[in-house]
């Protein structure tokens, strides 16, 4: 295979890839404030947190909605495969991100009465919901679907495993952490010390997460082992480890040393070295292990007229999420408003 038909699937998987990536960095330390909630009772304290995101955190979900289009549009194959074996947990994390954003707003409006509490508890669990789920759904792509014919042969429930389990409760830690550390950059204080304390604990949950996803994961499939350990493959990976304690050092540094952005880049970071291993590691199936990105893409044509689309729109939407950020840039105090 050669031309257009071999290389537009792999620019397409760059992009949703790099659509992932970007939802992990906007949207992760969004659901891990609505989580902090739960060690954060002061009613003061949640809205300083939620006044952080509250100007920026509705265009948070774009990026989710552009990786949903890139598979249905690009890789046909991996969505009509993909969907019906996640069907529980994607649906599962669409019910929890609608109900926190009614949460989010509602719990303004009922400011004092005793529907504040609850709709800060359906923040929290619909946040934390979320976050359990997305990491599921991931595990459940790395470990892979039955697949007869092209097309899923599996049951409802063959995501849920112990290592889709260890997933979502990593992604959970992980987005945990990046609330405390977007805490730690955007506020001052009380609060700002608090999440130093927290963000240690969570860093180190997030270590041993990561240690124990990436020993299990090269023992799903043959291929993935392959990866880790057949040379000149293992050149690929092999950074990828040294370069998680680097940053954990500087992460501790940067905690000592009372940085205030520090903590949040190192912790980023830490994602994307995991993105980068298990792209590394699954390359090139869409489906694992059976089914291959030029297996489950759509005709070159297709691909080359979204792709223009995209290189149009993509940009804009880069430039207005770089703009709002900067414009709701620095410390949110007390004294601060959104709502």
């Amino acid at each position: 295979m050669t031309g257009l038909a071999y290389w537009l699937p792999v620019v397409w998987a760059i992009i949703l890839v790099a659509a992932i990536a970007i939802y992990v960095v906007l949207d992760g330390f969004d659901l891990g404030i609505g989580m902090l909630f739960v060690v954060v009772p002061e009613t003061r304290y949640r809205d300083v947190m939620v006044n952080t995101i509250a100007p920026v955190w509705d265009g948070n979900e774009t990026w989710m909605v552009l990786g949903g289009a890139v598979l249905y549009g690009v890789f046909p194959g991996a969505y009509a495969t993909l969907l019906p074996a996640l069907y529980v947990p994607i649906v599962l994390m669409l019910l929890a991100l609608v109900f926190r954003g009614v949460a989010f707003e509602f719990r303004v409006l009922t400011r004092t009465t005793i529907w504040h509490r609850l709709w800060d508890l359906g923040f929290m669990l619909g946040s934390a919901i979320a976050a359990f789920c997305q990491g599921a759904i991931l595990a459940g792509v790395i470990q892979g679907v039955p697949v007869t014919d092209g097309a899923f042969s599996g049951k409802a429930l063959d995501w849920l495993t112990p290592f889709s389990v260890l997933c979502g409760l990593s992604v959970m830690c992980g987005y945990a952490l990046l609330g405390a550390t977007w805490l730690i950059w955007r506020t001052t204080g009380s609060l700002e010390q608090a999440c130093r304390l927290w963000s240690m604990v969570l860093a180190g949950g997030l270590f041993i997460a990561i240690v124990a996803v990436s020993l299990w994961t090269p023992m799903l499939h043959a291929p993935y082992l392959k990866r880790w350990t057949d040379w000149p493959r293992m050149i690929f990976v092999a950074p990828v480890p040294i370069l998680v304690v680097a940053l954990g050092s500087a992460f501790l540094r940067g905690i000592r040393q009372a940085h205030s952005l520090t903590p949040f880049l190192c912790v980023l970071g830490w994602f994307f070295l995991c993105l980068s291993g298990l792209a590394i590691t699954i390359w090139p199936y869409a489906v694992p292990p059976n089914l291959s990105l030029w297996d489950v893409s759509s005709p070159p044509s297709s691909q080359l007229f979204q792709l223009v689309g995209t290189a149009i729109m993509l940009p804009i939407v880069l430039v207005y999420t770089v703009f709002s950020y900067r414009v709701f840039r620095g410390k949110v105090t007390e004294a601060d408003a959104y709502h």
